[in-house]
């Protein structure tokens, strides 16, 4: 069964405008953006009928147009980056836990949709926390309408961390969640909650390290010694 991001992309390459892509799946507009801004437009003869050949040649040419600077601009990027370190990485995990991990009650946790995201803290933990994969114990947040089974097989791949350590799956059964919300996280979220197995270092002592490193990196930005 395909995915929603994956039904988006064919409806795409077959031609089919935002406007007609939500009608049919119920994304929203600004997530369609997200997934498809990558891939080159040719509006279909439905499209065309709908909107008219004049308006459909401008928007078609502004949206190549911007595919091919977000190409270039990628690889301007890639320059200006380098090739990066370890201690990059650990500037990196550090902003990103301080957006996404708890920062109360001593717990060290990590929360995210987005797989690229997962992949990088994962590594994170194993390079700067010296975490082992027994170590990561995910758990779901999930939708009614998603796959539970789905979903562990996706994040188990994703994490590489194996189905046996998902803890239980939460499913958001509040009524007044809309059906263009749900759609989009079509795996949900992924939680990683970090386990200890008595090992002080990744216990409490991890917690209130990665706090003094946010806290740290934080007063010295803001003050402006870097």
């Amino acid at each position: 069964m395909k995915s929603l991001k994956e039904k988006s992309i064919n409806y795409r390459k077959k031609g089919y405008s935002y406007n007609m892509i939500n009608q049919k799946l119920g994304v929203s507009k600004s997530t369609l953006s997200n997934w498809l801004c990558k891939i080159p437009y040719s509006p279909n003869k439905k499209v065309i009928e709908r909107v008219g050949l004049a308006k459909l040649k401008s928007a078609s040419f502004k949206h190549n147009q911007k595919i091919q600077e977000i190409s270039e601009m990628k690889i301007v990027a890639e320059k200006d980056l380098g090739k990066i370190t370890k201690r990059d990485l650990w500037m990196l995990g550090i902003g990103l836990y301080l957006g996404e991990g708890s920062k109360s009650n001593e717990i060290t946790r990590f929360s995210n949709s987005d797989p690229e995201t997962i992949k990088i803290i994962v590594n994170w933990f194993k390079e700067i926390c010296n975490l082992k994969n027994e170590n990561l114990n995910p758990f779901v947040h999930i939708y009614p309408d998603n796959d539970i089974k789905k979903v562990i097989n996706y994040w188990s791949k994703i994490a590489g961390i194996p189905k046996k350590q998902f803890g239980k799956t939460y499913i958001d059964k509040r009524i007044n969640k809309s059906k263009v919300k749900k759609n989009v996280l079509p795996y949900g979220t992924l939680h990683l909650h970090i386990k200890s197995y008595s090992k002080k270092q990744f216990g409490r002592r991890l917690h209130r390290r990665i706090i003094g490193w946010i806290e740290t990196a934080t007063e010295q930005i803001n003050a402006g010694i870097v």
